[in-house]
């Protein structure tokens, strides 16, 4: 689910409009676009606003502490079920708690990671295009599947962060004058997602989440050890899933969520705002607004119907939850942490039943995305539909699988 926001204060309102680059990523924005604020991410509102704050809310949070999570001994939810999926949450939720009690900052989900060494005094010598390439290499080397460049585009950037601790506004703190963003994807496991909805399936996020933190913290340290500055953040600070597609790294799906050609929409994202020079990557077209356009196997598959089932549109069911002026699907945040909130835990079967949700290393998937891209993808919907692509597996099936030989 992707949380968008707007802003509510005419102060804090910035308008950009259109940019050149929106003609190829997808995006059509007009002049009443409005940024972001924060504090309107459904996540936030579950913390604040009584129309999204319940009981339910709390329990939802709270299950991230094992012991207090409401196991249940149907298939997916039960006590080992919880167990992974918390594990896997681990470093993703140890770095956010490191300093929200001490400094206030709950890095990676409402602030910029600061946890870092001082780098080197002198810069590199190298090229912008001798530093693109270099930057992808170590940070493949640093554990990032897949890594993209675009210029710095502040109509992505939140007008504020958000307290938790305050229930206030803060002050945006990334530097202005940073140039270019590396944009990271890490893939989460196909089989565990096989089995959403499930409190096992939610152990895939927190797993693509850690192994982002990992690569993202790993590679803004190379970058401050270049001479530059750098800084690293997760679901803080910007929209993740612009940036990454204008770092050519996917595109947009009907679900709200980035679509890649290895991983399709099976990936967790962090970027890397920084001053090192760079070459900005371009953005890709392998067919999947042409093939959203016909395909409803997100909507149809949505238990509460949050996923539009029309063509994109500028209007927003709830105008403090999404983004103004820009023309997209969007998903109905409301709806979705709803579901979300009552069966406690992260839902993703939108991912699970997405045409591109595949194993790209097996031939005949790369042959079924080869199709999705051109006259075939008919042809490829409805074989993946008679093949039962997007069938839920048990939580059971995981727990034999992982276990045998």
């Amino acid at each position: 689910m992707i949380a968008l926001k707007q802003k509510d204060t005419a102060a804090s309102e910035h308008h950009s409009g259109s940019k050149p680059l929106d003609a190829s990523t997808g995006f059509e924005v007009t002049e009443d676009f409005t940024r972001f604020n924060q504090k309107y991410d459904i996540f936030n509102r579950a913390i604040w606003d009584e129309e999204v704050r319940s009981e339910r809310s709390r329990r939802f949070f709270e299950s991230y502490f094992t012991d207090l999570a409401q196991f249940r001994k149907v298939e997916g939810f039960q006590h080992r079920d919880y167990a992974l999926r918390n594990a896997a949450w681990y470093i993703a939720d140890f770095t956010a708690d490191l300093l929200e009690m001490t400094n206030d900052r709950k890095e990676g989900f409402l602030d910029t990671y600061t946890m870092f060494r001082e780098g080197a005094a002198r810069k590199t010598e190298a090229t912008a295009a001798e530093n693109s390439a270099e930057v992808k290499r170590a940070g493949a080397f640093l554990g990032a599947d897949a890594i993209g460049i675009c210029e710095y585009d502040e109509r992505w950037v939140y007008t504020h962060n958000y307290s938790r601790q305050k229930l206030t506004d803060k002050e945006m703190d990334l530097p202005e004058d940073l140039t270019h963003v590396v944009v990271i994807v890490n893939e989460m496991d196909h089989q565990t997602i096989q089995t959403v909805p499930s409190a096992l399936s939610g152990a895939a996020t927190g797993q693509g989440y850690s192994r982002d933190i990992i690569a993202a913290l790993s590679l803004t340290q190379y970058i401050r050890n270049l001479g530059y500055r750098a800084v690293a953040s997760l679901n803080d600070t910007a929209l993740s899933i612009p940036l990454a597609i204008q770092a050519g790294l996917g595109q947009y799906g009907r679900h709200g969520l980035l679509i890649t050609p290895e991983f399709g929409p099976r990936v967790r994202i962090a970027k890397i705002f920084t001053d090192l020079p760079l070459i900005p990557d371009q953005p890709i077209d392998f067919g999947v607004t042409a093939t959203c356009n016909i395909c409803r196997r997100c909507s149809d598959g949505c238990p509460v119907k949050a996923i539009p089932d029309d063509a994109p549109k500028f209007e927003t069911h709830d105008g403090i939850s999404h983004l103004k002026g820009v023309k997209k699907w969007t998903v109905n945040a409301k709806q979705c942490f709803k579901f979300w909130v009552n069966q406690g835990t992260d839902c993703s079967i939108c991912i699970r039943v997405c045409p591109y949700n595949k194993d790209y290393s097996k031939r005949f998937n790369r042959l079924l995305r080869w199709m999705l891209s051109n006259r075939w993808r008919r042809l490829a919907l409805w074989l993946d539909a008679k093949l039962k692509y997007g069938e839920r597996k048990t939580a059971g099936w995981w727990w034999r699988r992982i276990a045998g030989p």
